[in-house]
């Protein structure tokens, strides 16, 4: 995901659609353990879950353990991913995180464990966390420490409309990169949009550019980058090169530079509303384009990020990441236990019933009814390799860097080789 920075007004308008005040952002959990005069425990919740149903489903949980834990009560924030990225670096810079938190565990949960704000959970969990999925809790192990319990595991994919394939001659989704571009051509010529984008939040461009790297330098050498602190090899300008080759066509929507991920006049609502071919996102695609706009039923696809010819990736290592739950230092045993009930499989069947995510307790599976996501799951049970997030899996700043770049490559006004040298040159000023 992404990690832009927001300014002011843009952070107060955030704030304003997710239905929050100034004083409520302000007031996270700290060192406070949240008790009151009447022994009720007040547990503050930061979750990204801005959209329906995941919204509305999230409070009727909340709500449920409360039920059963009279004691507790679950103080609900939710942010819009880039709002809540830009205050959670502001919280993890003053030393106060909230209660319970959404992470994506990696470079940035290292950074707030490194820290000293985020609360060890190995002995904690123990007991019950052992029977999740091992895949879904590697993100949030560092160290040989557990640091956070993980809800949802899915892969980036390109989500795309039957129908307009049809419409533009392409029979099958293509499994390489020229096969790609020669996909977009034809939908072009029928006057039929490539691509959503929503260019004004630029992780989704990251995406690109990521599996780009993947299949071209290969998926050891993101990791190699990091520690070595250089993007510049070959293989990352040849994934900018291809990137460039591909907004050469002028794939995305009309605006695209200044549109949103999950408004009604978003990436996702385009693609959504049929006003678009395809775009590259999660396994939350279908719901939020389902809320965004009217959502595609039947008719909506799924196919994994090509082959690059000559490239030294392969089509089976995936590109993503899961949602999971981290707790600050210090924070009250009443949190841990919410977790535990997020965790069960009571819960993890109503989520995957009503929002689509994609399980992470085996049993769960039972529920799910979606054959797209089946087909992302069974993708991502048989993947030879897994390369979480990069704004993630870097140190913050690294990530905001490869995010911002590569918007600037999108939009014209960086090279493939600029690109690699910004990133290389922030991966060295974090040492």
């Amino acid at each position: 995901m992404g990690d832009p920075a927001l300014s002011r007004r843009g952070f107060l308008a955030a704030s304003a659609a997710a239905g929050l005040g100034i004083t409520t952002l302000t007031g996270c959990g700290g060192d406070s353990d949240g008790g009151s005069s009447d022994g009720t425990t007040t547990v503050e919740w930061w979750n990204i879950s801005t959209t329906e149903p995941a919204k509305s489903v999230w409070a009727a949980l909340a709500k449920k353990f409360e039920a059963a834990n009279p004691k507790v009560k679950i103080k609900i924030v939710q942010l819009e991913n880039d709002a809540y990225k830009s205050k959670m670096t502001a919280l993890t810079a003053s030393g106060k995180l909230p209660d319970i938190f959404h992470t994506w565990g990696g470079g940035v949960l290292k950074q707030q464990v490194d820290a000293g704000l985020a609360e060890d959970l190995t002995d904690r969990t123990k007991p019950w966390a052992d029977g999740l999925l091992k895949v879904t809790k590697e993100p949030y192990i560092l160290d040989d420490k557990v640091y956070g319990i993980p809800f949802d595991m899915g892969m980036i994919g390109f989500w795309y409309n039957k129908k307009l394939f049809q419409q533009a001659g392409v029979g099958e989704p293509p499994t390489t990169w020229g096969g790609f571009l020669e996909a977009v051509s034809k939908l072009k010529s029928k006057n039929i949009t490539p691509i959503a984008l929503a260019g004004k939040e630029k992780w989704p461009g990251m995406y690109y550019w990521a599996y780009l790297a993947m299949r071209t330098a290969g998926i050891d050498a993101l990791q190699k980058a990091s520690e070595d602190k250089d993007f510049t090899a070959a293989g990352f300008v040849e994934a900018g090169r291809h990137l460039k080759e591909l907004v050469a066509l002028q794939p995305f929507q009309k605006g695209f530079l200044n549109a949103a991920y999950s408004t009604p006049t978003g990436q996702a609502a385009a693609v959504g509303n049929g006003k678009a071919a395809m775009e590259l996102m999660g396994q939350w695609a279908p719901s939020v384009q389902a809320d965004s706009g009217k959502g595609l039923g039947n008719d909506l696809g799924f196919f994994p990020f090509p082959a690059v010819e000559g490239g030294k990736g392969a089509i089976t290592e995936v590109f993503g990441g899961g949602g999971g739950h981290a707790l600050r230092r210090g924070a009250p045993q009443a949190a841990v236990d919410f977790l535990k009930f997020f965790a069960s499989e009571a819960t993890e069947l109503e989520l995957v019933k009503k929002t689509s995510i994609l399980p992470v307790l085996p049993n769960a599976e039972k529920a799910m009814t979606d054959p797209n996501l089946k087909l992302v799951q069974a993708q991502l049970k048989a993947a030879t390799g897994f390369q979480l997030y990069l704004d993630q899996a870097y140190a913050p700043a690294v990530g905001q860097e490869v995010n911002d770049s590569v918007a600037a490559l999108i939009a014209g006004s960086k090279s493939p080789e600029q690109v690699a040298q910004s990133i290389t040159q922030t991966a060295k000023e974090e040492q």
